[in-house]
């Protein structure tokens, strides 16, 4: 027990005596206390303490914990902490959708060239000029004019075939590598653990588990 007492981030030394409170009545300190506590440093959180709480064993008392013992780890108290407080947990961010992707590979500069390019190319290989102008001009055969009218529109055609596919695999790998980012982040996630006191005995949980009230070891380097 010396250990741990030593090891405890602000609630060590404490008498034995100072058992968790009662748990059905509200709990003395709200969540944005908590949070202007947390902002502060050195004296500036020590002067806060001393001036609101008298000292750390007041923070113990108001947050119906035990400084030796710790939480009980009773599910409902947990449970109940985790919705007056909430959880040490931030939600990710909702990852973007393939079509968001494709829209995004659409906005690289030479893909919106390409596109005006095939849409000027088939423009021009359906339009047909009056039979006026190639009387006038007599330099095309009908033969060579009708064979361009029927294959004219291949050329742009071709080019927006290979913006789609440029596209959709830039979405698709945009997709792939943002999947395995999130999958690799939410398993450091898991493995990740720390030390609390819960009942009197030293456990280690993961990170998201975490609730106000818990006592923690802190170690070099964590």
């Amino acid at each position: 027990m010396g250990d741990m007492a030593n090891n405890s981030v602000l609630y060590s030394g404490v008498k034995n005596s100072l058992k968790e409170a009662n748990h059905d009545g509200d709990f003395g300190i709200t969540l944005a206390e908590l949070r202007v506590l947390m902002d502060l440093r050195s004296t500036d959180a020590l002067r806060k303490i001393q001036e609101s709480y008298g000292d750390v064993y007041g923070i113990c008392t108001r947050l119906k914990t035990s400084p030796n013992e710790g939480l009980s780890g009773n599910p409902v108290d947990i449970e109940r902490r985790e919705t007056v407080f909430g959880k040490n947990f931030i939600p990710p961010k909702k990852p973007k959708t393939f079509l968001q992707l494709v829209w995004e590979a659409l906005q690289d500069v030479t893909l919106i060239i390409l596109e005006i390019a095939a849409i000027v190319s088939l423009g021009l290989s359906f339009y047909h000029p009056p039979e006026g102008d190639n009387a006038l001009c007599g330099e095309v055969s009908v033969g060579e004019e009708e064979g361009e009218g029927e294959t004219g529109w291949i050329e742009g055609a071709a080019i927006l075939l290979s913006v789609v596919c440029v596209v959709l695999v830039t979405a698709f790998n945009d997709w792939s590598k943002e999947k395995q980012f999130r999958g690799l982040q939410s398993r450091i996630e898991q493995e990740q653990k720390f030390t609390v006191i819960r009942g009197g005995q030293v456990i280690q949980i993961p990170v998201a588990d975490i609730i106000v009230g818990d006592i923690a070891q802190v170690k070099y380097g964590k």
